[in-house]
């Protein structure tokens, strides 16, 4: 998939692989309905990211656990398309959250900690891929890419949105002392209308005299 909007340059390393490969179309019917629902409920930017990445290292774990026993491949190799899922499905959530400006910061750094520990984990599952067929190996293939390519995405976003929202933050604190300055002249101001005021009252009960 390709990034369509201009002001999603930033992503530009997110380039999803959605060429024939196994388990790559499977929407969300690899989640159960509990899964669904937690993710339903992940609306903030940043949880939604912790959501999915742990959803990845479990169908990771089980895909490795099952790699390397006779007759796993089948399943291990249809658990990595749902890893491959996963990880889509990520790259889309990070995509609009950066287009609609939500702050994924804490998320992002999650995904800089744990992507790169998947990738690794999913190297050290290339050494049954010659005995485990071809799928196997494709699927393996697709999903370090996937990962990698998640990675590179996510910290452009990162360096993107942490200058993004600490422009915001100094914005912030500019207008917060401005805010604070015309109070205090508005103070000021009226604090000199009320001598003023009581000069009056004074003059006007001496009959005139200050």
């Amino acid at each position: 998939m390709k990034l369509s909007r201009p002001a999603a340059l930033v992503l530009c390393g997110f380039a999803l692989v959605l060429s024939a490969g196994p388990g790559r179309a499977q929407s969300r019917a690899h989640l159960t309905p509990a899964e669904r629902e937690k993710l339903r409920n992940a609306q903030d930017p940043s949880e939604r990211i912790k959501v999915y990445l742990a959803f990845a290292q479990q169908k990771l774990d089980r895909a490795a656990d099952l790699s390397g026993r006779p007759g796993g491949a089948s399943e291990s190799t249809r658990l990595l398309g749902q890893y491959i899922s996963i990880t889509d499905e990520m790259k889309r959530w990070i995509q609009y959250q950066f287009d609609r400006n939500g702050d994924m910061r804490v998320g992002l750094k999650d995904l800089m900690e744990q992507g790169p520990q998947q990738i690794e984990a999913l190297r050290k599952m290339e050494g049954p891929a010659a005995a485990n067929g071809g799928d196997y190996h494709r699927a393996l293939k697709d999903a370090i890419a996937d990962m990698t390519d998640a990675v590179d995405g996510g910290a452009q976003a990162l360096s993107d949105q942490e200058k993004k929202f600490g422009k915001l933050k100094q914005e912030r604190k500019l207008e917060a002392r401005q805010i604070k300055a015309r109070r205090k002249e508005e103070e000021k101001k009226n604090k000199e209308e009320k001598k003023l005021l009581k000069r009056l009252r004074r003059k006007k009960r001496s009959g005139g005299a200050d």
